[in-house]
């Protein structure tokens, strides 16, 4: 028997400037009970919070068109992607990086992430564009502990029901005996970012086929060890699914459409999933709504 079960909440789709605090509360309200974690996604909340960048507006560099022709076409889609043992599919997207589309996002994430997490091949400084229309991509929060605690809080004065929270990013982090590590800024305390050596620590742990598990961000309610955190980042990653789709290439491949030609009523149609109840098997209370 597994230690936790799952429930993945459905929900509308988060748009920017919404209450996603009474939103979290009300989609819990049946089903929460005291020692849950309640796990929720950074992009959602990002996104909500309308911490968005529309790269349609970007103005590119010589050096962003290098990382494009050179960089993801030859050395990602030749060398490094066969290293990290991507598939087919995958590599042949590389190969044909799109010029103007992918110029723009990596002139963004050069002056927001900076050159090391350029060299990344996708979600480089957790920027990311999936489950986003058009051109937009979100950035990582910068308040994250903040936010944690503030749901926590307001689960408990709405609700009454001690929870604990985690805000986690599907970027993942890899373990190595006991040592964990992620190439995205900012994890956990107690995961070793690598920042501007981002690309090293993803092909390492892609290279060596590494544990690896969703990246948990802060935590709020209780205390939780790094490798307990990761634990349940990852069931709740299985429990969640992944929206319009991974990657954007993903997204336009399931709308019919081109990378930024996704709207927001298409987005709203499909269910989203950023609120996953995580509960002890111990713990006999049915988990359902």
């Amino acid at each position: 028997m597994t230690e936790y079960k799952t429930l993945a909440i459905i929900t509308k789709f988060w748009k920017p400037r919404e209450d996603y605090l009474s939103g979290i509360v009300s989609a819990v309200s049946n089903i929460v009970v005291d020692g849950d974690f309640v796990v929720v996604s950074e992009k959602a909340i990002s996104t909500v919070q309308g911490n968005i960048v529309d790269e349609s507006k970007i103005n590119v560099s010589v050096g962003a068109k290098f990382l494009v022709v050179f960089w993801m076409r030859i050395v990602w889609g030749y060398l490094l992607g066969v290293l990290c043992h991507f598939g087919v599919r995958l590599l042949k997207r590389l190969r044909e990086y799109p010029m103007v589309f992918g110029s723009r996002h990596k002139q963004m994430v050069l002056e927001w992430a900076g050159f090391g997490q350029a060299l990344m091949f996708g979600s480089e400084g957790a920027i990311d564009g999936s489950n986003l229309p058009y051109s937009l991509v979100s950035l990582p929060l910068k308040n994250v502990q903040e936010v944690a605690d503030q749901i926590q809080r307001e689960i408990y004065r709405c609700l009454g029901k001690v929870v604990c929270v985690v805000i986690v990013d599907t970027d993942k982090t890899y373990k190595f005996r006991n040592f964990c590590f992620t190439p995205r800024p900012a994890p956990l305390s107690g995961i070793h970012s690598f920042g501007r050596f981002a690309l090293l620590a993803y092909v390492v742990g892609k290279f060596l086929r590494l544990k690896e598990s969703s990246t948990p961000l802060a935590v709020a309610g209780r205390h939780l060890d790094t490798v307990k955190a990761l634990k349940i980042a990852n069931v709740a990653d299985r429990a969640r699914s992944a929206g319009s789709g991974a990657t954007v290439w993903d997204m336009a491949s399931r709308f019919h459409t081109s990378l930024d030609g996704v709207t927001w009523n298409v987005l709203c149609q499909i269910e989203h999933k950023p609120i996953v109840i995580v509960r002890r098997h111990s713990d006999k209370k049915p988990l359902k709504i």
